[in-house]
Parts: C-alpha cells; structure tokens; sequence
C-alpha cells in the first residue's frame, strides 16, 4: 500500500484571512519579524495500490476534482511507503 501526503494551500495574491489571524495572533504575545503567515490543509490518503503511476494518477485526480478548488487554491502532493 501506498501513502499520499496533499497540501493545498490558497493561491499567491489570495487573501488569507486565517494566515492574518495566525500572524496578528502570534505578534501580539511577543514574537517580531513575521513576514506573513498563510495556512493551508494537509491531507494524508491511504491508497490500495502498489503501483505509483496509478496512485500518483488518482491522487491529481482527486486533488482537480474534490480535494482543492483550482480557482483559489494550488496543491502538492508526495507519494510514500504506507
């Protein structure tokens, strides 16, 4: 079996209202020179394939169709030993 780590994290130039939060968060208890904070969600997938092209094809697949929205968001994914 396979394992298939996906990050999805908004888009560059998407407002992300949640990293703003984070960042005002951690300034105010003290810690300086945060550039910016943008948060993403990271979803981990346990594929019954022992084949990579198959899994690395199922896993864009499902990331297009469900796991993101292509319009604000992007994503990455790694595929590992399960």
């Amino acid at each position: 079996m396979l394992k298939a780590i996906v990050t999805v994290m908004l888009k560059k130039g998407i407002f992300d209202p949640q990293g703003r939060a984070v960042q005002n968060g951690l300034e105010s208890i003290g810690f300086e020179g945060i550039g910016s904070v943008r948060v993403g969600k990271q979803i981990e997938l346990t594929l019954e394939t022992k084949d990579r092209a198959e899994a690395d094809s199922s896993v864009h697949e499902m990331c297009d169709k469900m796991l993101s929205n292509p319009v604000v968001e992007s994503y990455s994914f790694e595929i590992v030993e399960a």
